[in-house]
């Protein structure tokens, strides 16, 4: 298990949406510094909150923010992006845009951190997965997700006797400006903030974060027409 109080916790994607939601959390379970990264980020009003910037598929911009960020215990390895609904009407490098941000950028970002948070006593990381890490709507995006789902848990099994832990947060939609356009039920951010720092806190492998979450992960279990209706004959 990983307490908070005391912790210094690095948020990327930290100026907004679920990001900003984790950062307002955790200011209320007593952690000594946090970390907000964004590509343009912003001031906070809270002198424990330090914003940087950050470009999660640069390596210039991850080794700067390793110097910036030398006391790290925490990692939220929450920034992301989302791709077109399709997987033949795109060019091919926008699907591989969105795997280097949402695969290989948290994949930078805890190769280049795991050395700070071992030197700093061990720690945590937290890799924001999704509830389609198990269902595959939304064209590449979900296909990132269960990569990154896939890298967690061999992640997790490679640093179980370095002192850090680590945390899959999974949900459906949730009320931010990335799926402002879905026409669906969507989650509250802080209540998705709250389960992800309590899973961290507990040492949780996984946390499934809404109803739609546990749904699907109990989802693949069953017959792929229950899950794509298009299929039923």
């Amino acid at each position: 298990m990983t307490t908070l109080e005391g912790a210094v916790v690095l948020v990327t994607g930290g100026n907004r949406g679920i990001g900003k939601a984790i950062v307002d959390d955790l200011l209320t379970r007593g952690v000594r510094k946090i970390y907000a990264t964004a590509r343009t980020p912003q001031p906070s009003t809270d002198p424990r909150v330090v914003t940087l910037p950050l470009e999660v598929t640069d390596p210039a911009s991850i080794e700067a923010l390793v110097a910036a960020a030398p006391d790290v215990t925490v990692l939220i390895n929450n920034a992301g992006s989302v791709s077109p609904d399709t997987y033949l009407d795109v060019p091919l490098e926008a699907i591989r845009e969105v795997f280097e941000i949402n695969f290989f950028g948290p994949l930078n970002l805890t190769r280049a951190f795991v050395p700070v948070i071992e030197r700093n006593g061990g720690g945590h990381i937290l890799n924001a997965h999704s509830a389609l890490t198990w269902v595959s709507w939304h064209g590449a995006y979900a296909a990132t997700k269960a990569a990154l789902w896939s890298q967690s848990n061999a992640l997790r099994v490679e640093l179980l006797d370095r002192g850090i832990g680590v945390t899959g947060l999974h949900m459906g939609y949730v009320d931010t400006d990335m799926v402002r356009a879905v026409e669906a039920a969507k989650e509250n951010p802080a209540s998705i903030a709250k389960a992800a720092l309590d899973g961290i806190e507990a040492g949780a492998y996984e946390v499934l974060a809404d109803d739609t979450a546990k749904w699907a992960k109990a989802a693949v279990a069953g017959d792929l027409s229950a899950v794509y209706p298009q299929l039923q004959s």
